[in-house]
C-alpha cells in the first residue's frame, strides 16, 4: 500500500502552537507530513534553519510520522524530490487565502500532480503569527500558551540571554 505524503512548508521562525495544530490535523489526512523549513533570503530570520529544525523536532516529540527537513528553491521541485502528493497550508484570515490561493494556483500550474490542502487555523490560534510571537517575546511578554516550551525558552535566551 502506498503511503500518502504531504509537505508542510514554511519559515517556522519560530514554530507556534498554531503551526503544530495544523500539522497534527494534517496527520489525520495523510500518513506522513514533512515539515519543510524554507531558506528564505527575503526574510530576516531570528533563528537559523538548524535552530528552527531542532525546535520543530523537539516540539513533535519524536512522532514517527513527522519528518523535519529544509529546502531552498521552488516548492514544487522539493515536493517532487520527496515524492509527496500534497502540500498543507494553514489559513488564518481572508488575506492569507488570497496569497495562498495564488501560490497554490502557480504550484499547480508547475506540477499538475500536486494538490494543496488548505486548513483553517483553530479558533485558539488564528490571531498568532511567528512575527507577533517574536515581537511580544522581545518586549518580555508571555508567549507561554502560544508556543511549545522549547520555543519559549529559546526566545527568552535569544532576547535576554541565558
Amino acid at each position: 500500500m502506498r503511503q500518502t505524503v504531504a509537505v508542510y512548508p514554511g519559515s517556522f521562525d519560530p514554530i507556534t502552537n498554531g503551526h503544530l495544530d495544523i500539522l497534527m490535523r494534517g496527520l489525520e489526512l495523510v500518513d506522513t507530513v514533512i515539515v519543510a523549513v524554507a531558506y528564505n533570503i527575503e526574510k530576516r530570520a531570528l533563528f537559523s534553519v538548524d535552530e528552527r529544525k531542532e525546535m520543530i523536532m523537539e516540539s513533535v516529540n519524536g512522532n514517527k510520522n513527522v519528518i523535519v527537513d529544509s529546502f531552498e528553491g521552488l516548492l514544487v521541485d522539493y515536493v517532487k524530490k520527496v515524492n509527496a502528493r500534497f502540500v498543507i497550508r494553514g489559513l488564518r484570515a481572508m488575506s492569507d487565502f488570497e496569497y495562498e490561493f495564488q501560490m497554490a494556483s502557480m504550484n499547480r500550474n508547475l506540477n499538475q500532480d500536486m494538490d494543496t490542502i488548505f486548513m483553517m487555523t483553530s479558533k485558539d490560534y488564528f490571531f498568532i503569527s511567528s512575527r507577533t510571537i517574536k515581537e511580544v517575546a522581545s518586549f518580555g511578554g508571555s508567549v507561554k500558551d502560544l508556543v511549545p516550551p522549547i520555543v519559549e525558552m529559546r526566545l527568552r535566551d535569544k532576547f535576554f540571554g541565558k
